[in-house]
């Protein structure tokens, strides 16, 4: 997008009228308050849809299958955004990317909310996971639109947009929580409900708060290349589309088999990436050193975000079965516990921006800071072992433990997610900065890869061992990280 474009579209909006932001926040707040209302609250209760008895208004998966689903769910999520970014910047911009990917959530959420088979449920995924690829990435880059690139309120809007998107993932498990562990039908209206009123604000009041932004392809394909991409595009699918009925048909292609696919997608993907960046003609020596040092980072991110992921898997199940629901005189929904991270966040984000201003020169390097995380996020785990091992594998745990547990990880969160993402801005070569933001979501997306494959290894039985070693050996590789981390300083070049 050429500076000229840049210019009109701030021009376009109205530049106060949102405590003192242009108007055009009050509109993406609140479309990704409700986006987020609407896909924490269908994740609080989507595992336990999943592994309850039919009896009880579930499906009946194992649970160990249920767990991996998850997983892999999560992992297709962040691979989706690639997708969906990819689609904004050639094809049909930002704002309807948004409008679009809306649309398919609030549907993935009905198809969830009529009584049906597997069939209905994975056909609501599909659309949730598209959806979710279009509308997350592109939203936020709207907000950047809005302002212009001297504005000195951007890093505020985006700590006002990000409170938005946790105020949303905190208020929805508690509401659809208390509801869908009930009913889960019922929770998964709710959780359509949240959407479609996101929707209806965007549409609303987008005209008149967000002028063009988001109406500008940024890269568009050349009206004469769209037919014959078009044409490739529907080739390809309808080749996937055979490949994966053939595959069914013959057995060949099982669940087990997709679980194996997407995981080495969600390490193949990046390292593709790694490669192109590094050995483009466009990437200067300079560049190349800050890819290298990269690296160390983005394998950290991938240890640091499989255990934080396991909040809505591994130890969603623990909150459901190895904790004490009935507490201090109310009965705690499982579900319930999925508003910690986002509660904490609200809670400690502010006290952490103001320790590392305070800091100044003085404070940990970005390796440091990510070595920090590893190590909060492989204690959050070891305690989980605390009550286990004093109470034995059958008893019910005090829920102040798993209380603990998230928030210790959310002291690792805040250490390395804030951090990571202004690294990678620092660290991208100026040819890859859009692929590069995508290279840290990817970290997430591979994490979620691997989980898909150890999760079923989580049972009662084994609880003490899969705790244990998980959260050793990020202890371990936070060491690690910690003691290389001036040379991984070095090939930085100046960047801290």
């Amino acid at each position: 997008m050429s500076a000229t474009d840049r210019q009109k579209i701030v021009d376009s909006v109205p530049q106060t009228g949102f405590f003192g932001h242009p108007k055009g926040l009050f509109t993406l707040f609140f479309t990704e308050f409700w986006e987020r209302f609407s896909y924490y609250g269908m994740r609080a209760i989507l595992v336990y849809y999943m592994y309850y008895e039919v009896s009880k208004g579930g499906l009946g998966f194992p649970e160990d299958m249920a767990l991996s689903i998850m997983s892999i769910y999560g992992s297709l999520v962040y691979m989706s955004g690639i997708i969906g970014g990819w689609l904004a910047d050639r094809i049909f911009g930002t704002s309807k990317a948004v409008f679009y990917g809306g649309v398919l959530i609030m549907l993935g959420h009905i198809l969830l909310a009529i009584p049906g088979n597997a069939t209905l449920f994975f056909a609501s995924m599909i659309m949730i996971v598209l959806g979710t690829g279009l509308l997350k990435p592109n939203v936020s880059s709207i907000v950047g639109e809005i302002y212009s690139e001297q504005d000195n309120r951007r890093d505020a809007a985006f700590s006002i947009f990000y409170m938005g998107i946790n105020l949303g993932g905190f208020i929805s498990p508690l509401i659809v929580g208390a509801v869908g562990m009930n009913n889960f039908h019922l929770g998964f209206s709710i959780a359509a409900v949240g959407m479609f009123i996101g929707l209806v604000v965007y549409v609303v009041t987008r005209t008149k708060n967000l002028g063009l932004a988001g109406t500008i392809v940024r890269n568009p394909i050349p009206a004469e290349q769209k037919k014959k991409l078009f044409t490739w595009i529907g080739i390809g699918l309808v080749v996937l589309a055979v490949l994966v009925t053939v595959g069914i048909l013959t057995g060949i292609l099982t669940f087990e088999t997709f679980i194996k696919i997407v995981g080495v997608l969600g390490l193949l993907i990046p390292t593709m990436y790694f490669i192109v960046m590094y050995r483009s003609p466009q990437t200067t020596a300079v560049e190349r050193s800050r890819i290298l040092a990269y690296i160390p980072l983005f394998i950290a991110s991938i240890m640091f975000w499989a255990i934080q992921e396991q909040t809505s898997t591994v130890l969603a199940s623990f909150a459901d079965k190895r904790t004490q629901l009935d507490f201090a005189g109310i009965h705690i929904s499982p579900a319930w516990f999925q508003s910690l991270n986002p509660l904490f966040i609200i809670a400690l984000a502010p006290a952490f921006a103001w320790l590392w201003l305070k800091l100044g020169n003085r404070q940990p390097t970005i390796p440091q800071k990510f070595s920090l995380g590893l190590l909060f996020a492989g204690l959050s785990f070891l305690v989980i072992l605390v009550p286990a091992y004093f109470g034995g594998a059958n008893s019910l745990v005090n829920p102040l433990w798993l209380v603990l547990s998230y928030f210790i990880v959310v002291i690792g969160e805040l250490c390395l997610s804030p951090v990571g993402l202004s690294a990678t801005t620092k660290l991208a070569p100026a040819a890859f900065t859009a692929q590069m933001m995508s290279m840290w979501f990817l970290s997430n997306a591979a994490a979620q890869a691997i989980n898909a494959q150890i999760v079923k290894f989580y049972t009662p039985d084994t609880e003490m061992l899969y705790f244990g070693v998980i959260g050793g050996v990020a202890i371990v590789l936070a060491l690690i990280l910690f003691l290389f981390s001036s040379k991984i300083q070095n090939f930085m070049k100046g960047i801290r």
